[in-house]
């Protein structure tokens, strides 16, 4: 596996035990079609939480969060609309979350989640 891959897996298992402990139930991770992937499908509550995980080992380019642009945020919500026509699930109100990880050469990785960060 490459280091790129590997680093997003490990920002992914940092991303999803952060929403565990904020209460947010994992329903589904690396959902994949054919027009992309969400990192990670939870719910909170009656809430539908499409969440994108970015993952760096600096901040020499910016926050992990900030590579989240206009396309990306536009190809979730194609994503999601996807994800929803194939489920049975109903929730009153969706939602989407960055959590963005930065893992440093040493000690625990700084994360921040960003509730409805578009």
């Amino acid at each position: 596996m490459r280091l790129k891959d590997q680093l997003g897996r490990y920002g992914e298992r940092i991303a999803a035990q952060v929403l565990r402990d904020a209460g947010l139930r994992i329903i589904d991770t690396n959902w994949r079609c054919g027009r992309g992937e969400i990192d990670i499908i939870a719910s909170c509550g009656s809430t539908l939480v499409i969440c994108e995980v970015k993952t760096r080992t600096s901040a020499g380019f910016g926050e992990p969060a900030e590579a989240v642009g206009a396309v990306k945020a536009a190809r979730l919500r194609v994503l999601a609309t996807q994800w929803l026509s194939e489920q049975d699930g109903s929730w009153s109100d969706i939602r989407f979350d960055v959590v963005s990880v930065l893992r440093g050469p040493a000690g625990p990785a700084r994360v921040r989640h960003l509730r409805g960060a578009f």
